[in-house]
């Protein structure tokens, strides 16, 4: 163990080894051809939010609030998938299961932080669709650039402290049992299980993580949801109905795709045991596939984004058409 270990001459003499073992893909049949899918899942997501980051950046039309939060979920989705895949690469294509201690926090910290602005931006849309459809009236006072600015930049600062303190945390923890962690990256509660020492502010930790990032978010989002079909029932047409709906619908999909598989795998860890294979690739479906559909489901299906999508088709057709003739004129 010694090759492994190395002792902090601290107070506590607290045991903080040199390397982890990330375990999670090992004992998964065919895991090489699960890698492949993440992979495919990956390029997508690395594709399609660049696409939407360059898009939003680039036309000025698109500098608006709902699309600043839009740009922060494209910009969370990149981040998260891009601090998870180089462990899947290690561990399923280089069979490189070891990660420094250093290293391993340094993981931690941006999945959850990357995740955790994946939940809050999706509340923060749920939020900009309640004021357009429940006071339209009144949206484009409510919702401004610098109203969206302050609690984008808020959002990030909070959750910057709370990885922040999850980290620091997680370095009182003396590791003399096990360096394996039962993940496909360096989980948060697979790793300070690990501890020797008393975890309980790690604990306590993960489950307020847990409140404000899965479940207060849900809960605010199903009741802005509520109050938008309250209002609704106010429109007397049913284009109307359709028409308000159909802005939300996209949302919904997005909600239902990130938070129901994640808590259905704390609800059924709750009543039973779980299976390792099924609890891990529950979970890297849950980290990997809304940042693939993200931008698109939501974003690029915005009419906005099609209709910039439209323009630079229409635009390039025409310089193809203007060379095609200056062609045949040269040519006569």
């Amino acid at each position: 163990m010694s090759d492994i270990i190395h002792q902090n001459s601290t107070q506590n003499s607290l045991i903080h080894p040199q390397i982890f073992f990330i375990t999670g893909f090992s004992n998964i049949p065919h895991a090489k051809y699960y890698f492949i899918f993440l992979c495919c899942i990956y390029i997508i997501t690395v594709l399609a939010n660049t696409f939407v980051t360059l898009i939003i950046y680039v036309d000025r039309s698109l500098h608006i609030p709902k699309y600043m939060a839009i740009f922060n979920l494209a910009v969370a989705d990149l981040g998260e998938s891009t601090a998870i895949f180089p462990n899947v690469i290690n561990v399923c294509l280089l069979n490189i299961q070891q990660i420094t201690y250093e290293a391993c926090l340094t993981n931690m910290f941006f999945v959850f932080f990357f995740n955790s602005m994946q939940s809050f931006t999706l509340l923060l849309l749920a939020y900009d669709r309640f004021v357009a459809i429940c006071f339209p009236l009144r949206y484009h006072s409510i919702v401004t650039n610098t109203s969206m600015g302050i609690i984008l930049t808020v959002a990030w600062g909070i959750n910057f402290m709370l990885l922040c303190l999850a980290v620091a945390l997680i370095t009182r923890l003396s590791f003399c049992k096990s360096t394996i962690i039962d993940s496909y990256f360096c989980d948060h509660g697979p790793l300070y299980r690990l501890a020797c020492n008393d975890n309980l502010p790690n604990n306590i930790l993960g489950i307020v993580y847990m409140i404000l990032y899965l479940f207060l978010p849900l809960i605010v989002i199903g009741l802005s949801y509520a109050c938008i079909l309250l209002s609704l029932f106010k429109i007397a047409s049913w284009e109307g109905h359709w028409k308000a709906l159909k802005t939300c619908f996209s949302h919904l999909i997005l909600v239902s795709v990130y938070y129901f598989p994640i808590l259905g795998i704390y609800i059924a860890a709750m009543a039973g045991s779980v299976h390792r294979n099924a609890r891990i690739i529950n979970i890297s479906l849950s980290y990997a596939i809304p940042a693939m559909l993200n931008p698109i489901v939501y974003s690029l299906n915005t009419a906005e984004i099609k209709d910039f999508i439209k323009k630079i088709i229409r635009r390039n057709k025409h310089r193809v058409q203007e060379a095609t003739s200056d062609r045949h004129s040269t040519l006569l």
